[in-house]
């Protein structure tokens, strides 16, 4: 699943090119259309906590939960392979969210339970909570640095987590300097393919600021309404 990024440049291009309202570059949209991508992806996550609060529904396909969790699902890796050290120290993959992270011992993956670095020392010293291959932990050490204990861990160590989405790019070849777009080096939204119409929305609201137009969310937003209309015809 993916938007395309040159269906959403050119309904962009044609709602502004309709009114009258300027012209946004390609370099212009690319800016725009990340932004538009991550503030769309990290509203999902709030989203959810508001829908579950709110409690679901019997309905498969109306249930927001279902609807946002399918939605961040995209962006979900399973089973990753943490690069480790010889001191056990890990490498994580670049991330959004963290999950849980997994040692591979005898046969079967346990838990490597996540602890603050203020709570190793008391934690190691402990005969009851020190850790050990069946009950291992691990610190953040820096970034996306990790030390896990026992140190003997060095290896079979792997994480869950939720991706950040795809940088997109509407690339271009220049013809009589005139920008066509160029499949090969583009790169589409990461996002669910529903979100279409609300990448258009949102870089169009954002365009306001290059068009110098504060009414731009209010001509994507009328134009949403019309689609909408022509489709319950």
């Amino acid at each position: 699943m993916a938007v395309s990024i040159d269906t959403v440049y050119q309904r962009v291009l044609g709602i502004i090119n309709k009114e009258q309202r300027g012209y946004i570059t390609p370099q212009e949209f690319n800016l725009l259309a990340n932004q538009a991508q991550m503030d769309i992806f990290e509203q999902y996550f709030y989203d959810l906590n508001a829908f579950k609060r709110q409690g679901g529904n019997d309905s498969t396909y109306s249930d927001m939960v279902d609807i946002i969790n399918e939605k961040i699902d995209i962006f979900e890796k399973y089973r990753t392979t943490v690069n480790m050290t010889t001191e056990a120290v890990g490498a994580l993959p670049s991330y959004y969210r963290m999950g849980e992270l997994y040692y591979l011992h005898s046969g079967g993956y346990v838990e490597v339970e996540k602890i603050q670095q203020n709570e190793i020392h008391h934690i190691q010293n402990s005969p009851l909570t020190a850790p050990t291959l069946a009950r291992p932990v691990y610190v953040n050490t820096s970034g996306s640095a990790i030390q896990i204990y026992p140190i003997t861990i060095i290896s079979g160590v792997t994480c869950n987590y939720i991706s950040k989405p795809t940088t997109v790019n509407w690339s271009y070849t220049l013809v009589n300097d005139y920008p066509l777009y160029n499949s090969t080096n583009s790169v589409n939204f990461s996002l669910h393919d529903s979100e279409e119409t609300d990448l258009v929305i949102k870089i169009l609201a954002l365009s306001g600021v290059i068009l110098n137009d504060p009414n731009a969310y209010q001509l994507a937003s009328a134009e949403d309404a019309k689609n909408q209309q022509q489709e319950n015809k």
